[in-house]
């Protein structure tokens, strides 16, 4: 989808995945290491806010404006700090051994982009750090409760460990759960969770 999509999305006035962050992440957040978090895709930036409120240093990479705009404004109203990165993923080279954690949430990229992205995520962490992803997987397409409808953009848990073999996968499942994260994610949906960890040393 492009910018476009998502400028006309994240314009209107409430936020299209709502103003909390993602369950998964909320319960799994305090395995990151205190320090520097990047936040793919993150859109109006629910989970970045969420992240900053724990102390940490955020960063927000997302190649929609508006989206950025209004994840400055959600910080602001929350009373937190995040630097914002207007970029599209495909071309965005992260700093090496920089971040304690990298957060994917719902970030539904074409698969080479995807594996582009989750090919240096290992780089891009400091040792210790932990990578945190969810996203929808093929099976929900039968749910239709939200995320793409391009069977392409969508991962299973076998294709998300061959894409981060140099990561030891702490979780690594897929799960039917209920999500209500604002219009667009409603209902029973069909979802893989990953928490993954650079080694220490």
């Amino acid at each position: 989808m492009s910018s476009q999509f998502w400028d006309d999305r994240y314009r209107a006035d409430d936020y299209a995945y709502g103003r909390e962050p993602n369950e998964f992440l909320r319960m799994q957040a305090h395995r990151i290491p205190l320090g520097r978090v990047l936040c793919l895709a993150e859109g109006e930036g629910r989970n970045a806010v969420f992240l900053a409120g724990l102390g940490h240093d955020v960063t927000v990479v997302d190649f929609s404006a508006e989206g950025l705009a209004k994840a400055q404004r959600l910080a602001a109203e929350r009373n937190v700090k995040i630097a914002t990165v207007h970029a599209d993923l495909a071309a965005y080279a992260p700093e090496q051994v920089a971040f304690s954690g990298i957060v994917a949430i719902f970030a539904h990229l074409p698969p080479p982009v995807r594996k582009h992205v989750h090919g240096w995520v290992h780089g891009a962490l400091r040792p210790g750090g932990v990578f945190i992803l969810e996203a929808y997987t093929p099976r929900q397409l039968v749910c239709g409760t939200g995320g793409p409808r391009d069977a392409a953009l969508l991962m299973t848990l076998a294709e998300l460990e061959d894409e981060l073999s140099g990561l030891t996968i702490e979780l690594g499942r897929e799960v039917d759960r209920e999500i209500h994260e604002g219009a667009f994610h409603s209902g029973t949906s069909a979802t893989v969770q990953i928490v993954a960890t650079r080694a220490a040393r």
